[in-house]
């Protein structure tokens, strides 16, 4: 089974790598882009059959290495 977990900044959380983004957009003539916000997705090639244990054990390694708690957010889609 395969996990893919998007990682993004919290809303309201300082993201300057976005910013930076956003500027070089700019700076090449893309126009009119308001708002980047820059994520991670990681994929994950799991033994795991079981949809639901899967994701069980994707969110407990969410909660303790993949995603800062504190100022990010998570999503989780499996696939079999």
């Amino acid at each position: 089974m395969k996990a893919r977990i998007h990682v993004m900044l919290k809303n309201g959380v300082l993201d300057p790598q976005g910013k930076a983004v956003q500027h070089a957009l700019g700076s090449l003539g893309f126009d009119g882009v308001n708002e980047v916000r820059q994520g991670k997705i990681i994929e994950l090639e799991l033994a795991e059959t079981d949809t639901e244990a899967a994701r069980s054990s994707v969110d407990e390694m969410c909660r303790k290495l993949l995603a800062n708690m504190v100022i990010e957010n998570y999503t989780i889609e499996l696939e079999s």
